[in-house]
C-alpha cells in the first residue's frame, strides 16, 4: 500500500515550493483526521491544509514585518465545516431552501451518459434552453436532451455559450489531453512578472493589516479567497457593477470582512475609478472569463505597470495550458468533466452522478489562492518585482487526487447546521443578524475574525478607507 501523505506533509510541500522559511513549520498545529465529510475522497485533509497555508502565510507575513512567531492551529472538522459555509449560514434564524437555479444539474443524455448544466447564471440558463429548443421545465430538458450524444452535447452546446461538461470517468479524464496539461503545472503558480523595487511589509496588530486587496470575483473560490485575507486583517474591497450576474446567498456568505463598491468596467468612469484603486493596492484578485479583464486593460501585465510591484491572483477553471484553457468552468462542472461524480458515485456504491459532499474545488482553490497571494507578497518584499499567483479548479481537483481516498468514507454523516452549532459566531449586517461559521485557523497571537460585516454589493465608494 502507497503511503498517504499525512496534513502537516501537504503543508510542508505547499510552504516549501512557495519559498516559505522551513523553520515556520514548527508553528504549525493539526488535529483531527478523515472522514471528516461524507466522501471517499479525503476532502478533511484537503480543507485543513489549504486553510492552514493561509494562516501560516500570514503569520510568517507578520513574524517578518517585526512580530513574534506565533502558532496556526487547525482543527480538520472546522476546515471542513468551513469548506461548506454557505450551506450553514442563516440571516434572521432563516436560509433559503435552495441556492442555485432549480433547472440546474445532471441530465442523461441519448446515449445514457450524463451532463452536468449550469443555471445559475441567468444569460448561462437562457443559452441552453435556446440551444435546446425547449421549455424551462426539467421534463422539456430530459427529453431534448434525449436527441444528443453527451460529448456531442458538450462540444456543441459550450460552441454556442452554454456552461455545460459531460460526465467522464477518472481513466477517461486521464486520457483528455486536458489532464495531461493540468498535470504538468503545480497547484499554485507563482512567477515574477515585472521589474519593482521591494516594499517593506507593515507591521500592525493583526498579521493582514494595511494590506490592500482588491477582489473582483464572483461565485464562491475567489470570494473565498478575498474572504481568508480578511479573517487576517487585511482591508479587501469586493469590485462589482450592478449589471454584472451573482447569486444572493454565495455573496452575503463570503462578503464578510469586505468592503463593497461598484466599478462598472464597460464605461470610462468605471475603469479610471479601478485604476486609481489600482494604484494604491497591494493585490488583485480575478477570476473573469480568461482574456476578459485584459481585454479591457486589466491583464496581469497591464496592472504590473499600473502598480509595480503589485500580487496579481488570477483564477481559472481549467488552467491556462492545454485544449481547454479557456473555457468556462464552475465547481461542479469541473467535478463532472473531471472523474469525481463518477469516482464518489462507484466508492458508494450508486449508479449516475454523485457530487462531492461540498464544493471542494472552490473552498480549495480560494484558500490555494490567498495562499500564494501572500507568499508572492513576502517575496516581494524582499526580491522586489510584480507577481502573478495561478490557481485553477482542475489543477486543484488533480492536487485533491493525489491526496488519498478515504475507506467507508461514506460512514461519516453530513454535518447539520445544529450539530455544528459550536463553530458558529453572529454578526450584526444590514441583512440583519448573521450567523456564520466563524475562520478555522487559529492564531495563538492574533485570532483569526472579520471585523466587517457583510453589506449589499455596492454599499461603499470606490476609494480605500
Amino acid at each position: 500500500m502507497i503511503a498517504q501523505p499525512s496534513p502537516a506533509d501537504v503543508v510542508a510541500e505547499l510552504w516549501r515550493f512557495a519559498g516559505g522559511d522551513a523553520a515556520a513549520l514548527d508553528d504549525v498545529r493539526l488535529s483531527g483526521g478523515d472522514p471528516a465529510l461524507p466522501s471517499s475522497f479525503r476532502i478533511g485533509k484537503a480543507a485543513q491544509a489549504s486553510i492552514a497555508a493561509v494562516g501560516l502565510a500570514a503569520a510568517d507575513l507578520h513574524h517578518r514585518a517585526g512580530a513574534l512567531r506565533q502558532t496556526v492551529g487547525v482543527e480538520m472538522r472546522h476546515a471542513a465545516v468551513e469548506f461548506r459555509s454557505e450551506q450553514y449560514l442563516t440571516i434572521d434564524g432563516g436560509a433559503p431552501a435552495s441556492i442555485g437555479d432549480p433547472l440546474f444539474g445532471a441530465y442523461r443524455t441519448g446515449d445514457g451518459r450524463f451532463v452536468r448544466l449550469h443555471m445559475n447564471f441567468p444569460h448561462h440558463r437562457d443559452n441552453v434552453l435556446k440551444f435546446l429548443g425547449c421549455a424551462p421545465t426539467r421534463p422539456a430538458i430530459e427529453a431534448a436532451l434525449k436527441n444528443w450524444e453527451a460529448f456531442a452535447f458538450e462540444t456543441e452546446a459550450y460552441r454556442h455559450g452554454c456552461v455545460v461538461a459531460a460526465m467522464r470517468s477518472p481513466d477517461e479524464w486521464a486520457s483528455h489531453p486536458q489532464a495531461a496539461a493540468i498535470a504538468s503545472v503545480p497547484v499554485v503558480q507563482i512567477e515574477r512578472i515585472g521589474d519593482a523595487p521591494p516594499r517593506p511589509l507593515l507591521r500592525g496588530a493583526r498579521p493582514l493589516a494595511g494590506l490592500r486587496v482588491l477582489d473582483l470575483t464572483r461565485i464562491i473560490a475567489g470570494p473565498v479567497a478575498g474572504r481568508a485575507l480578511a479573517a487576517h486583517g487585511a482591508d479587501v474591497m469586493r469590485i462589482s457593477a450592478p449589471h454584472l450576474p451573482f447569486i444572493d446567498w454565495l455573496a452575503k456568505d463570503t462578503g464578510r470582512g469586505k468592503l463593497s463598491a461598484f466599478a462598472d468596467l464597460s464605461t470610462p468612469d468605471g475603469g479610471a475609478a479601478l485604476r486609481h484603486l489600482i494604484s494604491e493596492a497591494d493585490v488583485f484578485l480575478q477570476a473573469y472569463r480568461p482574456g476578459s479583464l485584459a481585454d479591457r486593460g486589466f491583464g496581469p501585465a497591464d496592472v504590473a505597470v499600473l502598480r509595480p510591484g503589485i500580487v496579481y491572483g488570477s483564477l481559472s477553471a481549467f488552467g491556462d495550458l492545454g485544449p481547454w484553457a479557456s473555457r468556462r468552468g464552475f465547481d461542479s462542472l469541473v467535478q463532472t468533466a473531471t472523474g469525481f461524480n463518477v469516482a464518489e458515485a462507484q466508492a458508494a456504491g450508486v449508479e449516475g452522478p454523485k457530487e462531492l459532499p461540498c464544493q471542494a474545488l472552490d473552498h480549495a482553490s480560494g484558500y490555494l489562492l490567498g495562499f500564494g497571494v501572500l507568499m508572492a507578497r513576502i517575496r516581494q518584499s524582499s526580491e522586489g518585482g510584480s507577481w502573478l499567483v495561478r490557481v485553477s479548479l482542475a489543477a486543484t481537483g488533480h492536487w485533491i487526487w493525489a491526496l488519498g481516498r478515504v475507506e467507508n468514507g461514506f460512514s461519516c454523516p453530513l454535518p447539520s447546521r445544529d450539530s455544528i452549532a459550536d463553530l458558529l459566531e453572529e454578526s450584526r449586517s444590514p441583512f440583519g443578524l448573521v450567523r456564520g461559521v466563524r475562520h478555522a485557523a487559529q492564531l495563538s497571537a492574533t485570532p483569526a475574525g472579520w471585523t466587517r460585516p457583510a453589506v449589499p454589493l455596492g454599499t461603499h465608494l470606490p476609494a480605500w478607507p
